[in-house]
């Protein structure tokens, strides 16, 4: 790996832990909850932190470290297993 590569995946950690924090305190306060020295709201934050961390994987496709067509397939049998294994869908 070169540099970039690594300041890529050294940042879409940060961005992971970020998102795991905002989803901790969204289960701890509420969506709709504000921290009182914050302007945004706990939905509000998630949905920025889940953008960054968007924005890391696409400069992983970008950079050629993963392959945007693997990354859609994983996502399809994510999916696939969920619809299977969870509660998230609705099952007939």
């Amino acid at each position: 790996m070169n540099n970039k590569q690594n300041e890529i995946l050294l940042i879409a950690q940060e961005e992971c832990a970020e998102v795991t924090q905002a989803i901790s305190k969204i289960f701890r306060f509420g969506m709709d909850a504000k921290h009182p020295n914050e302007d945004r709201n706990n939905k509000q934050r998630l949905t920025e932190e889940v953008g960054d961390l968007h924005c890391m994987i696409e400069l992983m496709v970008e950079s050629g470290m993963i392959d945007r067509n693997e990354l859609l397939n994983a996502s399809g049998t994510k999916r696939h297993k969920l619809i299977k294994w969870s509660n998230i869908f609705d099952k007939e």
